[in-house]
């Protein structure tokens, strides 16, 4: 993969520009180039999740009543049925019997947005969404192939 910045220009509409300004304030990029590129890499994670074979790492964030009857079962049988793509699973206790609970996942996108919307249905989940992102996680061991005798 090559590395270092490669510069490009663009012309923007006077409005255009003047509302790239004000993002850049209001969301404290150090500059305009900065702002730029975060867009284009968002972009390019949004393309990647439509394609959906490319490999993807990201989170799965679920807001849920507990006391729902067999909701943390389902939950939990879900998360075992994709054991490849749920790499671990943290739970945070709210009020009122309410958890969010934030998984990390790695896979194909398409397998990734499938899972967190098996997730998300469950009766007793009030909220869930899905973040993707195309950088990976390192394997955690090494690839059959790699490993030293």
């Amino acid at each position: 993969m090559e590395k270092g910045v490669k510069r490009i220009s663009i012309s923007l509409p006077s409005e255009v520009y003047r509302e790239l300004d004000n993002l850049v304030k209001a969301r404290g990029f150090t500059n305009r180039s900065q702002a730029v590129s975060e867009m284009i890499n968002a972009s390019l994670i949004e393309h990647y999740k439509q394609r959906g074979t490319e490999m993807m790492a990201g989170t799965i964030t679920l807001f849920y009543d507990e006391s729902k009857p067999n909701l943390l079962q389902q939950l939990a049988s879900i998360e075992r049925d994709y054991i490849d793509e749920v790499i671990s699973s943290q739970h945070i206790l709210l009020e009122e019997e309410h958890t969010m609970e934030v998984l990390l996942v790695q896979g194909p996108a398409r397998r990734l947005k499938m899972i967190a919307d098996k997730l998300i249905t469950c009766k007793g989940v009030k909220s869930g969404r899905l973040v993707m992102m195309s950088l990976l996680l390192p394997p955690i061991h090494p690839f059959p192939d790699k490993v030293k005798k």
